[in-house]
Formats: C-alpha cells, structure tokens, sequence
C-alpha cells in the first residue's frame, strides 16, 4: 500500500511538472514577439539590415527610444488614442451593460428575436460595412473628428452577449426584493447589478480599450488630417516606400503597449472570474 502511495505521488508530480512545463512553453512562445520587437527597437541601426542579427543584440542603444520620440509626433499620436479610448470604454461598456441587462432580466416581446439579431451581427465583417460606415459619418460631419470613430461602434454586439450571459446567473429574487422594498430599476441597476457585475466590467474595460487602442481601419477612413492621427496610423506612416526604418518602428510599438499593460495590471484580478462568470471557455 505504501508502495502504491509513493507512486501515485511520484505520478501526480510529474503530471503537475509537465503541466508547468507546457505552461512555461507556451508563455514563451506568446511572449517571443514582444523580445524580438524588443531587441529590434534596442539594436544598432546598422545591425537590424545585417545577416548576423541574433536574438540577443550587440548592443543596447537606448538612445533609440528618445530618437523616435524626437523624429515623430508620437505624444500627439498617444494623446488622440487616449482620448479617442478612454471615452469609448466609458460609452461602451454603458450601453453594453444596460443592453446586457435588459436581455437577461427583462421580459418584453421580441427580446430572444432581438437578441440573435444582435448575435447575428457578430458574423459581419467590418470591411462589410465601411463604405456605408463612411458615408454616414461624412453626412454627420465627423471625418476628423473624435466623435467619428467612437459612436459608430459604441455598442458591440460580443460585450452585450457576454454580459447578458454573465447576469442570468444574478438571482431575479435579489431583484424582487428591492422592487418590493420600492427601489427603481435605475436604482436597482446601480446599486445591486453594477457592484455585482464588477467581474464582467473588468473584462469589457480590458477587451474594449484594447479593441479601440489597436484599431486601425476605422481611425483610417475617419482621420483625414494628420494632426488627428492615432498611434497605429502613426505607426503605418513610419513605412518607408523605399526604406523602414525597423527600430524606430519597434520603439514606438513596444512604447505603445504600455497603456495596455497597464489597464490589464488593473483589472486582472477580475479577469478570470468575468470570463468565467460569462460562460465563455
């Protein structure tokens, strides 16, 4: 009996070793763009163009850093990505969780109709509707403006799944009992829904601020002065018809991903339990 103890444990060890094994490899290998945009950005000009650039780089030229920022208007970029972001996330994650609420808590006539025609929209492209994406903008008068990229998609349609998903798990009794107690459904929605629902707004928060920070064909077809640029058109401008020059463009993307890893340092602790909680595996 002993025996087969010892040799359950020594079994369980090795699974759990080849777990973190697998684990370890897999986050190396998600993790090698992000070094070789590293190495790149820190190597000597001349050695990114050489056959003999390796992983590691001969030097570090750090300098490259403060020579993008100097060259490009990269703080005007970043301040028109912020912007553009910070108010889409707080219009966006809004309407999604209102949109959400009603889905799962409301009984009205057409909402399971209404429901799969917003999934349905989940099967569109978006280089679909660009054409007449543009047009309504130009006939509103936001081309150049911030207002153009941020209502057109001011709801989507995967952030009001996942929290309609995420709040049929809120006990209706919870409800009923402020409803009885004389609380209005604004107030029921802020005082109980939201604070339960912090897991799930953590993962519209994350997923919603990386979507806009990273887009790129709706700020292309909206932006048509310069000035208004965000950091990934900025990022296409670097592109050389003849030349590129590789380490100022890996500087200005890696400078890039700092707002995003900071939102996710954020709200992390979250993360986990709101894709969960939404039913998504």
């Amino acid at each position: 009996m002993i025996a087969g103890t010892s040799r359950s444990a020594l079994s369980g060890r090795l699974e759990t070793t080849g777990i973190w094994l697998l684990l370890v490899a897999g986050a190396g290998i998600m993790f090698f763009p992000v070094y070789w945009m590293f190495a790149t950005a820190v190597r000597p000009k001349d050695e990114v163009f050489s056959g003999a650039a390796g992983l590691i780089p001969s030097s570090f030229v750090w300098q490259n850093f403060t020579d993008a920022i100097g060259r490009v208007p990269f703080l005007s970029w970043t301040a028109n990505s912020l912007i553009i972001t910070v108010f889409a996330v707080v219009i966006t994650v809004t309407i999604n969780l209102l949109c959400g609420y009603a889905f799962a808590k409301f009984r009205f006539a057409g909402r399971d109709i209404l429901f799969l025609a917003v999934l349905s929209a989940l099967m569109i492209p978006f280089q679909v509707i660009i054409v007449p994406l543009f047009l309504v903008v130009s006939e509103l008068g936001l081309l150049s403006d911030y207002w153009g990229v941020i209502l057109p998609r001011a709801a989507e349609a995967f952030g009001i799944f996942m929290v309609r998903q995420f709040m049929v798990s809120i006990p209706d009794e919870l409800l009923e009992a402020a409803r009885i107690d004389g609380a209005s459904e604004l107030k029921i929605f802020f005082r109980i829904v939201v604070p339960l629902s912090k897991p799930i707004i953590a993962v519209l928060v994350i997923f919603t601020f990386m979507w806009r920070w990273n887009d790129f064909a709706l700020p292309l077809i909206v932006m048509m002065k310069h000035e208004m640029y965000t950091v990934q058109l900025g990022l296409n401008l670097l592109r050389g018809q003849f030349n590129t020059e590789w380490s100022m463009i890996m500087a200005i993307a890696l400078l890039s991903l700092v707002p995003m890893l900071i939102i996710f340092t954020f709200f992390q602790r979250y993360f986990v339990q709101g894709i969960s909680g939404s039913g998504l595996k």
